[in-house]
C-alpha cells in the first residue's frame, strides 16, 4: 500500500504571518517548516522551527532539502539568503519581487513605470544631498532609510527645510550602507490597501479594498470592504495585476495606497501576506493566508468576496482582555503567543456582520468593554 506524500511548505521567518500561514496549509494537506533566528519565534508554537541564520548555509542547505518550495514571513529576509535557496528550490514570491520589496527607491520607481503615481521623492546619500532634495521637493517631507524600515521604524518628518540637520542626525548614519530616499509629505484622505494573489498559472484575483488607519506608522484599525470604493476599486486592481505581472509574481501581496483628491498613490508594497488583510480569515470566502498556501504550491485559488463588512483591531504591545471579544456575535480573537513589548504585535481581535449597519453597534459596544473606543472610533464613524 502506498503513502501520500503531503507538500511541505518552508517558510523564512517565524513571526506571526508564518504562524498564520502554517494554521491555514494544515486543512489543505500542507506541511510547514520554518526558520528563523529565535528560538522563540511564535511560529514554532504551531510548526517545526529550525533555528537558524540567514547566513547559515548548511542550515539552509538542509533546510531546502526538506521542502517543496520557500515563502517569506516578512521582507527583511535578505536577498542573498533567497537568491541562494533558488537555485536549490521553488522560491515564491521570486527573490527579484523580495529585492525590489526592500528598496523603496527601487519600489517607487517600480509603481511609476507601472503607470501607479506617486508622491514626489528623491535619493538621498548626503548631507548636501539631502539640500538638493529638499530643494526639489520642499516641506514637510519624510526622510526614510531605503532599506530596513517598516512600521514607521527608520524614519523622520522634517516640518521645515530648518529640520534638515535633526533628519541627519537621525538617520545620516545609515546613507552609507543604505541609501536614504526623501519623500514628499501627502496631506491624504484616506489609507487603502488592495491585498491580492496570482497563482502558478497566473489567475489573479483580489479582496475587496480596505480602509485601514494607523498610530506611530503602525496599523491600528482595519475596516472592509472600505465605504465608497467603487470608483477605485477597478483601478486599484489593475495596478495590482500591472505589477504582479511585470513581476511574474506568485503569491499573496499587498499594495499600500493613498487616497488623493480622487487619486491613487503608490505608498509601499508588501511581498508577502499582510496585516490589514487579517479580516479575510473570518470575513471572506477565502482567507489571504490559505490563498497565498494554495498559489505558491500551483492549487487553484480560492474565492476572495467578502463575507459580509469585517472590522480588525490590532493589537500593539500588550493584549486586552479577549472576554468581551469573544462574548460578542460573530467576533474572533487572536492572541500570537508573544510576549508583551511595546510596539510589538501581539494579537488581532475581527468582528464581522452581514452589513455596516449591523456590523456599527457591535463595534461600538465591544470597543466600549475593551476601553479601546478610541481605537475603534474612526471605522464606527465611517459605517454609520
Amino acid at each position: 500500500m502506498s503513502t501520500r506524500r503531503q507538500p511541505v511548505l518552508g517558510i523564512l521567518g517565524g513571526g506571526q504571518l508564518a504562524r498564520m500561514l502554517a494554521l491555514a496549509a494544515a486543512p489543505l494537506g500542507v506541511n510547514t517548516l520554518v526558520v528563523d533566528n529565535a528560538a522563540d519565534a511564535c511560529a514554532g508554537q504551531v510548526a517545526p522551527l529550525l533555528v537558524a541564520d540567514w547566513t547559515d548555509y548548511e542550515a539552509l542547505a538542509a533546510f531546502a532539502a526538506k521542502v517543496d518550495v520557500v515563502t517569506f514571513d516578512f521582507e527583511n529576509v535578505p536577498a542573498e539568503t533567497a537568491h541562494w535557496l533558488a537555485e536549490r528550490v521553488t522560491v515564491s514570491p521570486a527573490p527579484r519581487a523580495l529585492a525590489i520589496a526592500q528598496d523603496r527607491l527601487a519600489e517607487k520607481t517600480l509603481f511609476r513605470e507601472c503607470g501607479l503615481n506617486t508622491p514626489a521623492f528623491e535619493a538621498v546619500d548626503t548631507r548636501e544631498g539631502l539640500d538638493r532634495a529638499l530643494a526639489l521637493i520642499g516641506a514637510p517631507a519624510i526622510l526614510k532609510t531605503r532599506r530596513l524600515g517598516y512600521d514607521g521604524k527608520g524614519q523622520f518628518r522634517l516640518m521645515s527645510i530648518h529640520d534638515a540637520d535633526a533628519a541627519w542626525h537621525a538617520l545620516g548614519a545609515q546613507a552609507a550602507a543604505h541609501g536614504l530616499i526623501l519623500e514628499a509629505f501627502v496631506p491624504f484622505e484616506r489609507e487603502l490597501s488592495v491585498i491580492a494573489v496570482r497563482g502558478r498559472d497566473g489567475d489573479f484575483r483580489t479582496w475587496p479594498l480596505t480602509r485601514n488607519w494607523h498610530t506611530d506608522g503602525v496599523l491600528s484599525l482595519s475596516l472592509a470592504p472600505a465605504a465608497q470604493i467603487e470608483a477605485l476599486q477597478q483601478r486599484a486592481t489593475g495596478l495590482a495585476r500591472t505589477l504582479a505581472e511585470r513581476l511574474d509574481y506568485v503569491g499573496v501581496f499587498a499594495l499600500e495606497l493613498f487616497v488623493k483628491d480622487g487619486e491613487l498613490l503608490g505608498n509601499e508594497m508588501a511581498p508577502r501576506v499582510h496585516n490589514s488583510g487579517h479580516w479575510t480569515i473570518e470575513g471572506a470566502l477565502t482567507s489571504q493566508f490559505e490563498n497565498h498556501v494554495r498559489a505558491v504550491l500551483g492549487m487553484p485559488l480560492g474565492d476572495t468576496a467578502a463575507r459580509g463588512v469585517a472590522a480588525m483591531f490590532n493589537w500593539i504591545g500588550e493584549l486586552p482582555p479577549a472576554a468581551p471579544v469573544l462574548a460578542a456575535v460573530d467576533a474572533h480573537w487572536h492572541d500570537y503567543g508573544k510576549q508583551s513589548r511595546p510596539g510589538r504585535k501581539v494579537g488581532h481581535a475581527t468582528l464581522c456582520a452581514a452589513s455596516a449597519a449591523q456590523l456599527a453597534p457591535r463595534l461600538r459596544e465591544v470597543a466600549a468593554a475593551l476601553q479601546r473606543s478610541d481605537q475603534a472610533e474612526p471605522a464606527w464613524r465611517e459605517l454609520s
